[in-house]
């Protein structure tokens, strides 16, 4: 049976990608059909594109676009939204498929291990099961993803950005907000994080930080008999609790995540917490004066933010990101630090190169930052 699903599954067109697409429109959308959006809708998020790009070039003196043309924001349902982001994310999670590929290759249990059951399972469906989990998670993300960044993740070199107009409209009915300035807000904080993971050596820093933690994701025997150690082979009931066991997120990383990953953790934090500290601190900057309700919309969009569910928390911690409020605490600390040192001049240096970002020490104590990039170059 095992063989024959399989079998199957290696037939699936585009390598089993479809599959993960439509677990992911299916859980993002409870299987029910979107309408499309609104014209009206279109023309009014084009404008507040024009607004957020010209004040958000202005306060950072970075580019807001990559490829050199206009940027474009645009509003979709759920679905939409879903198909982009796995064809982004494609190329990480292709990462993270070779690498669980690689290490149940050399998966084996011993002949008398109770759990030897589980090597070929392994060794047959890892890659492809971390897949359907995967689409399944950022199915769970696109019922709450406001917009194309609700991740700091680079996507690829383009100007085309999305807001999930239903969720987003939602939050600001449920929130009883101004539908216009929560719009604007978002539309601010899209382009902001665009301006600065648009920067090629911000996106090949953080592009390699990614793969580099993806690809030493490992398999092992003694995590797993840690894991199960309780569980009672010979109890039908313990074994009808296996699928849950596999959909714990945290299992599921404690069984994978190798010390490789660990040790690298630092760097990639501090590198996601300089940059959403610097994205608040600019839209603290530019919405003040913009958005007549934007201390009520940025409180409320900053709590929502750190209440995500599990199955919201298993994405990120998937590519090795805590979108955590002390992920953004440091990174708050760490800007004002800055700005209370060197003033905002000494802000901008922050995105000068590769060398200039933050170290996971610097990231707590501002002042060794600023003291290391105005030592001579190597």
């Amino acid at each position: 049976m095992l063989r024959e699903l399989a079998r199957q599954l290696s037939q699936q067109q585009g390598g089993g990608w479809e599959m993960t697409r439509q677990f992911a429109v299916n859980v993002a959308t409870d299987g029910q059909w979107e309408p499309n959006i609104d014209p009206t809708d279109r023309f009014e998020i084009e404008q507040l594109a024009r607004v957020a790009e010209l004040q958000i070039g202005t306060a950072t003196g970075l580019s807001t676009s990559v490829t050199g043309r206009s940027l474009t924001i645009i509003p979709v349902n759920r679905t939409q939204w879903v198909y982009r982001t796995i064809e982004d994310y494609r190329p990480l999670l292709e990462v993270l498929g070779s690498s669980l590929h690689d290490t149940t290759d050399s998966f084996e249990a011993e002949s008398d291990d109770p759990f030897a059951w589980l090597a070929p399972l392994m060794q047959m469906f890892g890659p492809t099961l971390l897949a359907l989990v995967a689409g399944t998670m950022v199915g769970h993300l696109a019922r709450r993803a406001l917009g194309q960044y609700e991740l700091p993740i680079p996507r690829p070199p383009e100007d085309e950005l999305q807001l999930v107009l239903p969720n987003l409209d939602k939050f600001g009915s449920d929130w009883s907000l101004p539908q216009q300035d929560v719009r604007l807000w978002v539309c601010l904080h899209e382009v902001a994080h665009h301006a600065v993971l648009g920067l090629p050596h911000v996106r090949s820093h953080l592009d390699k930080l990614l793969r580099t933690y993806l690809s030493a994701f490992e398999t092992s025997t003694i995590s797993l008999d840690e894991q199960f150690s309780h569980l009672d082979v010979s109890d039908p009931a313990a074994l009808a609790s296996l699928p849950d066991r596999f959909g714990d997120p945290d299992l599921l990383l404690g069984v994978i995540q190798s010390p490789t990953q660990r040790e690298l953790l630092p760097q990639l934090e501090a590198v996601v917490a300089a940059i959403v500290g610097y994205v608040d601190y600019v839209m603290d900057q530019v919405g003040s004066s913009l958005i007549t309700s934007y201390s009520m919309v940025a409180e409320a969009l900053r709590r929502r933010r750190v209440e995500a569910a599990p199955s919201d928390r298993f994405v990120e911690r998937l590519f090795g990101l805590e979108m955590s409020q002390a992920t953004y605490d440091r990174g708050e600390r760490f800007v004002h630090g800055v700005v209370e040192r060197a003033g905002e001049n000494g802000l901008a240096r922050l995105w000068e190169s590769e060398r200039t970002l933050p170290t996971p020490a610097e990231i707590e104590a501002p002042g060794l930052w600023l003291a290391r990039i105005d030592l001579p170059e190597d």
